[in-house]
């Protein structure tokens, strides 16, 4: 047996030394050596020059471009070395590929033709692949593929050589890396493929082998140890650039596409699309954004090219002779892509385990950095070590009832659900319109450029619709339990938040943290908030929604000073994803944010001006605030472009009035549906108490700073009128109610901590007693609100909307918009008023709309004529804009009634409620009444929306996956 080495370098200096003396070195030494360089920039070829030369081992080199690939290099290598028989006369010549990254041991090439000579039918042999330098670890005892494109070893991920594997057996393929083939059936096969650069391209061959009746063994006896330098990115060469995912996952699909069956192409072409479709949000999904790209353009070369896959599969079956060989054996089996799926959720869920438990640490370990605790702190802190040790050690049932917190918290959220039982169900009433029918009419109004409200619109509708669809949809297309949960679980999750908050505030503030009972008494009068202020009770769902958001966002805020520069631009990304959603309910919560981002980096520059000179130090938070728009452009952009900008000062819901004056600022009160005002005063009473203690005074005064901001905020806004279209009004200002009763809140937690670390049985009564009345006192707020909640009936929130419309009009609107109804009010006397119903009625989601539109003059004159001197050709014109009914709402004006009577055109029609009059319009009606143009820009902006919303939640999870480093020895 003759056996040609053939050696393909590139840069490879750091390992050539160690590989050369290896293949030199071997107890069978090879008949001559084949060296080929793709221009190094090292000195590679001086290296295989100088160990060879001066060897008895004939050496023929060789250098070409640095762009010719593996497949071509090792193709030119055979040119240079002409076919050669055997020294003895017998046998097969066997071409030994090596990289210059591999070493084989003393033995590998004996061991491989041993192996050769006792299966003289096989055609390629390869080694046992180890890792180097750890020297130990597996890499591979052979290759297979599975159906998903997946490369194969049958190893355990870092599984050591013991010996476990050392069995001869036939595989489909091994590593190029020790490879050794018979010649003529490399030259059979058209060698390596070339659209296989540099990966695959050894699974490939052996697979085309195997098809074509050629068996393939690997030896382990026979060791290589190889570095994987362009697997790992410690090599990165023309061909493999900065995207070694792509390459790899680029080669796997082809391989897979070129040679399977037949009969199961089209399903894998299928298969192989959508599952990398899978991969890329499974790569997204743990932060992974280079691979999810590097995926989504491999699969996109591939499939976008399929005759470049059908010209492979041409030329795979003209090599081969007669039928392919069965290869089904040699394939991974069916069930092992779904082994591999459970493992990466395992191993996901594991990784986010392990990071929460770490941030549990590392705030375990922030308590008391250095710091000397009193006696009280002290005991406190061994009683509350106790508690949570006994706690380990019982049962779940036990550890809870065990454990008064937990008590009180749960307790406090079942009487939450019992209070809030009136939103149980669908409701309606104050800022809330009814429900649309379906998950569907959420996701149109979303999406739609040009809305069929009114007489039509552009005025685009408001940004929570998004996030109500996404919940409708989730919820199997139930509208009304979206507004229902918002409603029920707002001050849950407010609680929850507020929790969360207190607690890393608690722990900034004072190394020791908070006191828990004082934690549970700020969450819990916090979370009463959206309550006690009457924004639940009048059905103002944005404002609920804020202030269950709002907390949340402050302490995703709160991540911007962490030391850790990866955990502060995750903070940025989780915090603009809730400042667009709080914003999409009350966008004014985006302006907010936007003044006190500039307030507090304008604080910073003064303060400390080196900090503004570090990107991520001033990023995070600009980039919370410049991301928000963004998120929210379908709705934002179009709202400015069509001149509706007084949308940005208003709340979602319908329009409602409010009657915060300086005494509603000060308690907390929007209206007269909110909790007894005293309440209010003692809590601001309690936040004028929390400036005295000296201990947490800079603290507490920097919560009254920004109440102080948001006071004058609401009372510059409160001077402000905005002409609407529809209504004059003033801005909304329930957004600063809450800010105001937060900071508040934080105050008094802070300001009581301050209170109870001075405290001890050493001081006199009279001060132990003002702390015990201070605490009943404020035990009164949280108590107070919450049963003042359960037993007051007092809301605007009803189980059905009251309905002017007769219901047969109501079916009749279904049909088309064309179909609509004209709904007069008043009187001549007092004034007319006049709407539009259209489909289902105004839905939430299209009050703001409705509001921000432009008035139709050309139908208010015609309205005006109508009730005053109607003539058939205003009633033609009603045809025209798709009006078919009109109904004039109870108590209908007589001299308005008489007048429709009598005119032309007019059939008067049923009308459910005696006082009210209803009439048919007899004359055609315009299908295209209410149509209007479309907009490709707009599909632009839901598109950039979609993306930044994936690219943001990416950016905000947790990093559990970390990128494949390479550390090699040389």
């Amino acid at each position: 047996m003759s056996v040609t080495a053939l050696l393909v370098s590139h840069d490879g200096a750091r390992w050539l030394p160690a590989v050369l003396a290896g293949l030199t070195g071997q107890t069978h030494p090879v008949d001559r050596v084949v060296a080929v360089d793709t221009t190094s920039r090292d000195d590679s070829v001086d290296l295989v020059r100088t160990a060879l030369e001066g060897s008895s081992v004939p050496l023929l080199t060789d250098v070409v471009p640095g762009s010719t690939s593996y497949p071509a290099a090792v193709r030119h290598a055979l040119d240079l070395a002409p076919s050669a028989p055997s020294p003895d006369g017998e046998g097969d010549e066997w071409v030994w590929l090596l990289h210059d990254d591999s070493n084989p041991e003393p033995t590998a090439l004996a061991e491989l033709l041993a192996a050769a000579r006792e299966h003289p039918d096989v055609a390629i042999l390869g080694p046992k692949l180890r890792e180097w330098p750890s020297l130990r670890r597996l890499l591979e005892v052979g290759l297979t593929i599975t159906g998903t494109g997946h490369r194969e070893t049958g190893l355990e991920r870092g599984e050591y050589d013991q010996g476990q594997h050392d069995a001869v057996r036939e595989v489909l393929a091994v590593n190029t890396a020790g490879m050794l083939v018979k010649r003529q059936v490399l030259e059979s096969l058209g060698g390596l493929d070339e659209e296989l650069p540099i990966f695959g391209n050894d699974i490939d061959f052996g697979w085309r082998a195997a098809l074509a009746g050629h068996r393939t063994l690997v030896v382990p006896q026979a060791v290589v140890f190889h570095a994987e330098a362009a697997h790992r990115g410690v090599r990165r060469t023309p061909l493999t650039g900065r995207h070694t995912h792509y390459q790899e996952r680029r080669a796997a699909l082809f391989t897979s596409l070129a040679n399977v069956p037949s009969r199961a192409f089209a399903w894998q072409y299928v298969r192989l699309f959508f599952g990398s479709l899978l991969r890329v949000l499974g790569y997204l999904g743990v932060r992974s954004v280079g691979e999810a790209l590097d995926e989504l353009a491999a699969v996109l070369s591939v499939h976008g090219r399929p005759r470049q896959v059908l010209a492979a599969r041409r030329e795979r079956a003209r090599r081969r002779e007669g039928e392919p060989a069965d290869v089904r054996p040699l394939l991974a089996p069916r069930w092992l892509p779904y082994r591999h799926g459970l493992d990466f959720v395992t191993d996901l869920a594991s990784a986010a385990t392990s990071q929460a438990a770490d941030v549990a640490e590392r705030r375990r370990l922030a308590k008391a950095p250095g710091s000397t605790p009193s006696s009280r702190e002290q005991r406190r802190g061994s009683a509350e070590d106790d508690e949570e040790a006994y706690l380990t050690d019982t049962g779940l049932v036990a550890r809870f009832f065990t454990n008064p917190v937990a008590v009180v918290l749960v307790l406090f959220g079942v009487l939450a659900l019992l209070a809030g039982r009136e939103a149980f169900g669908t409701i309606t009433g104050g800022a809330l319109s009814p429900v649309p029918n379906t998950a569907d009419d959420w996701w149109r109004l979303h999406a739609a450029t040009w809305l069929p409200l009114g007489t039509g619109t552009d005025v685009p509708a408001p940004a929570y619709v998004l996030p109500f669809a996404l919940a409708a949809s989730v919820m199997l297309g139930h509208t009304g339990a979206v507004v229902s949960g918002l409603m029920l679980l707002a001050v849950p999750i407010a609680a929850w938040g507020a929790w969360r908050l207190l607690k890393v505030v608690g722990h900034l503030v004072d190394p020791l943290g908070l006191p828990r009972w004082l934690v549970v008494w700020g969450a819990l009068t916090y979370a009463l908030v959206p309550v006690t202020s009457g924004a639940w009770g009048e059905g103002r769902f944005g404002t609920v929604a804020v202030a269950a958001l709002l907390p949340w966002a402050a302490h995703a805020a709160l991540g911007f000073v962490d030391p850790d520069r990866d955990r502060r631009w995750r903070a940025a990304w989780r915090t603009a994803l809730l400042l667009a959603l709080g914003a999409a309910f009350v966008p004014g919560f985006w302006l907010f944010a936007l003044l006190a981002t500039a307030v507090v980096l304008g604080a910073a520059g003064f303060i400390a001006p080196r900090l503004l000179r570090e990107r991520d130090s001033w990023g995070p938070p600009v980039v919370a605030v410049a991301a928000t728009p963004v998120l929210l452009a379908p709705w934002l952009l179009p709202l400015i472009a069509t001149g509706s900008g007084s949308g940005l000062l208003l709340e979602a819901g319908r329009l409602t009035v409010d009657q915060v004056t300086f005494g509603g600022l000060l308690t907390g009160r929007l209206n007269d549906l909110g909790a007894p005002g005293w309440l209010g005063v003692v809590l601001a009473l309690l936040a004028v108490v929390a400036l005295v203690p000296r201990r947490t005074r800079v603290s507490v005064t920097i919560c009254w700073l920004v109440a102080l901001a948001a006071a004058l905020a609401a009372g510059v806004l409160s001077r402000l009128t905005l002409d609407l279209p529809s209504i004059t009004t003033r801005p909304s200002l329930g957004l600063f109610v809450v800010i105001l009763q937060g900071t508040t809140v934080v105050a008094v937690v802070l300001g009581a901590d301050a209170y109870l670390r001075r405290l001890d049985e050493h001081h006199p009564w009279w001060q132990r007693g003002l702390a015990t009345g201070l605490a009943v006192t404020a035990a009164l707020v949280p108590l107070g609100g919450l049963g003042w909640w359960l037993t007051t009936p007092d809301n605007a929130l009803a189980r059905d909307a009251a309905q002017a419309v007769p219901v047969y009009m109501q079916q009749s609107s279904l049909v088309g918009e064309e179909h609509g109804v004209l709904v007069l009010g008043g009187s001549v006397e007092d004034g007319i008023t006049y709407r539009i119903r259209r489909d289902d009625g105004t839905t939430l989601g299209e009050d703001e709309v409705l509001t921000l539109a432009d008035e139709d003059t050309g139908l208010t004159e015609d309205v005006r004529a109508l009730v005053s001197s109607p003539t058939p050709a205003v009633v033609a014109e009603l045809g025209a804009r798709g009006i078919e009914y009109v109904v004039l709402s109870s108590p209908a004006d007589g001299s308005i009634s008489s007048l429709l009577d009598a005119t032309a055109g007019l059939d008067q029609a049923s009308a459910e409620d005696r006082s009210t009059r209803a009439w048919r319009v007899d004359r055609p009606l315009d299908p295209s009444a209410v149509e209007g143009p479309g907009s490709w820009w707009r599909t632009g902006l839901l598109v950039l929306q979609g993306f930044a919303i994936l690219a943001a939640l990416v950016l905000a999870a947790p990093t559990v996956r970390k990128r494949r480093e390479g550390h090699v020895d040389g």
